[in-house]
């Protein structure tokens, strides 16, 4: 069987490390004990097991085994059913999502996980570290992976971030090449992906705080409300790098339009500034015989220097007004 760890606690200390699982309908426990199960991706005869030794509900059940689920909470008699799901970026800028289930009794927590590389070890050590924490019940365990999962979000936004303000300043720069632009668009399909897969999250811890659920002791909604509020951060960060990207095509193409026009105007200056010495050398290579100024003794100097005189009028009053 695919076990991570099934060990029982009482008053917050261990007193069975390695608790059998059977498949027997096991016996309510004494008060302030309780059970913790992780299961790393078990089959259907596993969970029929895990299933049948602590009475959990087969549409639960069927649920947990399938890794495609929303996030949610559901009511199952005395039991509680929660479904969050994981996150993580290996491979570049690509995100991969797992599931987390969590079968909640009064003394028991059964969590199974599909698809994350963030095992509980860790944290179920840092939990066996803490007595007091850990009496509280297995409510508290299960606001503690939420915690965790949510928690795991936080690499993934850093990254994205990272890459999302690097190419908002190369933007400010020049205007994204194709290469860019195509990585613009894969990230916010990535933003927005995670904003469907993990945006109910906030929606079911925002449930687990402010409604009464079997299970879970009214006192233990305040750990809850703070797992509520990384949600809402972590939701809050993705909104605001969707907006970024799409942002950044067009804040480079307004400047694009401002390089543009400023070249645009630097050209027009010049033509015409160079359409005088054009227009007068035009009228005077028409080789008619008889125009006046042809053979005038100071003509060709009189003329140069109009030319000049223009072109130069015109180069300051361009320069004057920013064209040049």
């Amino acid at each position: 069987m695919t076990i991570v760890a099934a060990r029982r606690y009482s008053g917050g200390k261990i007193t069975d490390a390695g608790l059998k699982l059977d498949g027997t309908l096991r016996e309510a426990l004494p008060p302030h004990s309780f059970d913790w199960v992780g299961l790393a991706e078990p089959d259907a005869e596993e969970m029929e097991l895990v299933r049948s030794q602590f009475g959990l509900h087969p549409l639960a059940v069927e649920d947990a085994l399938t890794p495609t689920q929303m996030p949610k909470v559901e009511v199952y008699g005395p039991q509680l059913f929660i479904v969050v799901r994981t996150a993580d970026m290996t491979n570049g800028e690509n995100i991969e999502y797992g599931q987390t289930a969590l079968f909640l009794g009064r003394d028991f927590i059964v969590s199974v996980r599909f698809g994350s590389s963030r095992a509980h070890s860790d944290l179920r050590t840092r939990l066996e570290s803490n007595d007091q924490r850990l009496a509280e019940g297995p409510d508290y365990v299960a606001h503690a992976i939420l915690d965790f999962v949510v928690d795991g979000y936080i690499p993934i936004l850093e990254k994205l971030e990272s890459a999302v303000l690097g190419i908002e300043e190369r933007a400010i720069d020049a205007f994204p090449d194709p290469i860019t632009i195509r990585r613009i668009f894969r990230l916010r399909r990535q933003l927005r992906r995670f904003l469907r897969v993990v945006g109910p999250t906030d929606e079911m811890c925002e449930k687990l705080v402010l409604h009464d659920y079997p299970a879970i002791d009214p006192s233990a909604r305040v750990w809850f409300r703070d797992v509520l509020d990384h949600v809402r951060r972590a939701l809050r960060r993705v909104g605001g790098l969707i907006e970024t990207l799409a942002s950044v095509v067009e804040t480079a193409s307004m400047l694009e339009q401002h390089r543009q026009g400023q070249m645009t105007r630097q050209l027009a200056a010049w033509a015409a500034i160079l359409a005088v010495p054009t227009a007068i050398a035009g009228i005077y290579g028409m080789n008619f015989d008889y125009m006046p100024e042809l053979h005038h003794k100071w003509g060709y100097p009189v003329v140069l220097t109009a030319i000049f005189a223009i072109c130069g009028g015109l180069f300051w009053r361009f320069k004057r007004i920013g064209w040049l």
